[in-house]
């Protein structure tokens, strides 16, 4: 790794971001969800909750129970989750596939209700989010680790409304961590193989996006 720049030179001769690291697993999702524009209400919500999940912990350890979780939290489907009840939070306080954090699992329930609430009064989750940034990535011109920030106004911004929704575990470091993740912020540091790839996908997706 360039200590001066934070980027890996791997075997296949791309540069990564440094967090990506040799695993597998990480390359896999750096190169092809990492940084792409999401724009689906209900992948927003899963990235979401899952992004309060790592909190304390390593983003791999959530990746690698990402099926556990899914099969826990009935998909992610946020009308699904809105249902569960306290004999559920029980039940996923015993399932071993998942991190066994009650106020955590609380919170997706409750999450799940404040995006129901959020998509009833309309125009929607995804909407919700993306207003934010006005339908179009914020391009970072980061290059080297030291300049990619932990949180920002913007995360502190998205948090707060986050908050007032019903959600939590949605610090603005989490929040930054999770644009990040969803594309609403192309944090892929400029000499990132993916940096160019994920700033076109996010143009043609603004200019597709509706008044």
């Amino acid at each position: 790794m360039s200590a001066e720049t934070g980027l890996i030179t791997h075997p296949d001769g791309c540069a990564r971001c440094w967090w990506a690291g040799l695993d597998p697993i990480y390359v896999a999702y750096h190169d092809t969800e990492w940084g792409v524009p999401e724009y689906d209400g209900r992948a927003l919500y899963e990235k979401l909750i899952l992004d309060g999940f790592q909190a304390g912990l390593s983003w791999i350890t959530i990746l690698k129970r990402r099926d556990g979780f899914r099969r826990a939290f009935a998909g992610f489907d946020p009308e699904a989750v809105a249902r569960f009840t306290e004999a559920d939070v029980a039940r996923l306080m015993q399932d071993a596939g998942i991190i066994r954090n009650r106020a955590k699992i609380v919170g997706t329930i409750a999450g799940a209700r404040a995006f129901l609430k959020i998509e009833e009064r309309g125009p929607g989750f995804s909407r919700f989010l993306w207003d934010f940034v006005d339908g179009a990535p914020l391009q970072g011109g980061a290059r080297s680790r030291a300049e990619i920030a932990a949180e920002s106004d913007l995360s502190r911004r998205v948090s707060k409304a986050l908050k007032a929704e019903g959600f939590s575990f949605v610090g603005p470091t989490i929040v930054q961590a999770f644009m990040q993740a969803v594309g609403l912020v192309n944090d892929h540091l400029v000499g990132c193989h993916r940096h160019g790839p994920c700033a076109e996908i996010g143009r043609a997706g603004a200019e597709r996006r509706p008044a």
